[in-house]
């Protein structure tokens, strides 16, 4: 068997690592929920930039953004990565400040399924029996939050639409994830310099100005930003596609704990019936996946040896 139909406990370490990290960003997040959320998103670009340019750096990988910066067709293709990933950072960073942090973990509940989804309708990926059941739970469960509030519960539906998106056209950007996040950030450096610049000359900059946690945290948010992402990438080159899938949801599962033990968020009738919906969806998901891989490891000839 190949190493790339094998897990590496580096790279376990690695995932875990980022995704127990995006567990605890809420609570980082509410701490800056007296600031503006495009305030925070612009400093998460600002400050991503230097996070990101050092790891480039120091793996010596500089070179493949060189390459980048002068492809139209790839800068084209960072444009819209970029353009997603900003808004998905801005709904994220409004749901926790707004208190509707039980949205954003169902929106990434939801996230796998609907990357699944993507696939079969974009790509005419055929989908399994317990796929489509998974699907149609977990649209149900939506259904169920929807009739209780009279509405879509739309920041968990546009947080699914743009980190699933972002994640589906991440796969065509010719680039490393690393080289491609910093891509990113720097596509996003200039409105987010120039927003700060109309914040500075307007007195509503929150940073350099009276508290000081404010200006600390703000220029943590390119750590707290970057750090995650990147060790993701990293591990997910060491790890079979199945076991991603099964932790990712770490993180989700800590941000609903989060709400529901932290901030206090009302868990009422609907959600009650409408969480273990999702529960159950991605219980079959993932045996489904499980299963899917086994068969696919048993179907790989062992090499013999001469």
């Amino acid at each position: 068997m190949s190493a790339a139909n094998q897990d590496s406990l580096r790279g376990f370490a690695f995932a875990v690592t980022a995704y127990v990290l995006w567990g605890f960003l809420p609570i980082y997040m509410k701490a800056l929920a007296h600031i503006p959320p495009s305030e925070v998103i612009a400093h998460r670009v600002i400050w991503s930039v230097p996070v990101a340019g050092a790891v480039l750096w120091l793996t010596g990988r500089t070179q493949d953004l060189r390459i980048a910066l002068t492809s139209p067709r790839m800068l084209g293709m960072a444009i819209v990565t970029a353009t997603l990933i900003s808004l998905n950072w801005g709904i994220y960073v409004w749901s926790i400040a707004a208190g509707h942090t039980l949205d954003a973990a169902l929106g990434y509940y939801i996230n796998p399924l609907f990357s699944i989804f993507l696939g079969a309708v974009l790509l005419r990926e055929r989908l399994s029996p317990a796929q489509i059941a998974a699907i149609v739970v977990a649209a149900a469960a939506v259904a169920v939050l929807t009739w209780q509030a009279g509405k879509l519960p739309v920041a968990a539906v546009a947080l699914t639409l743009t980190w699933g998106g972002y994640a589906f056209l991440k796969k065509w950007l010719p680039i490393g994830p690393n080289q491609g996040f910093t891509l990113e950030v720097l596509l996003l450096l200039p409105p987010a310099l120039a927003y700060v610049a109309w914040l500075v000359a307007t007195g509503q900059n929150h940073m350099l100005v009276g508290n000081a946690t404010d200006s600390w945290l703000l220029f943590g948010c390119g750590l707290v930003t970057a750090a995650p992402l990147m060790i993701y990438a990293n591990g997910a080159k060491l790890l079979r596609l199945s076991t991603i899938g099964l932790l990712q949801y770490i993180a989700p599962t800590m941000i609903f704990l989060t709400a529901v033990f932290v901030f206090g968020e009302e868990f009422g009738p609907a959600r009650m019936i409408a969480f273990p919906m999702i529960w159950l969806s991605l219980i079959i998901y993932t045996a489904s996946m499980v299963q899917q891989s086994r068969r696919t490891r048993r179907k790989v000839p062992v090499p013999k040896v001469l």
